[in-house]
């Protein structure tokens, strides 16, 4: 039972982590990377917007991780696995939300914390 528990709680933090549930970025993903790149903003603002984009890869790519690790402790043999279409379809959305990402930035919404105050 105990297992249940924690691969159910494994694999639905991977989920929310994952560009498979579209609407966690404004909520989960973005705010994660924003964080992450503004520690290394810290050290120097060169690193705020590459860090972003990174920081918000990470994200998707731990929750990918997080949800095989899950779903694999409840998934018996001969049961259906991710399939390479899926792989690629989740890639492909993981670029258009990049893409999003950056064009936040080109348009300057999305900027380091001190240069929203000038």
């Amino acid at each position: 039972m105990r297992s249940k528990i924690a691969n159910g709680f494994i694999t639905t933090l991977g989920y929310l982590l994952s560009p498979l549930s579209w609407w966690n970025d404004l909520f989960l993903n973005i705010p994660l990377a924003y964080g992450f790149a503004l520690l290394f903003g810290l050290l120097t603002e060169k690193l705020f917007y590459p860090m972003l984009v990174i920081g918000y890869w990470l994200t998707n790519i731990i929750g990918f991780m997080l949800m095989h690790r899950g779903v694999k402790g409840f998934i018996n043999k001969g049961k259906k696995a991710y399939t390479k279409n899926e792989l690629i379809k989740d890639i492909v959305f993981s670029l258009l939300y990049t893409l999003i990402i950056v064009v936040l930035i080109k348009m300057g919404w999305l900027k380091f914390p001190t240069l929203y105050f000038k």
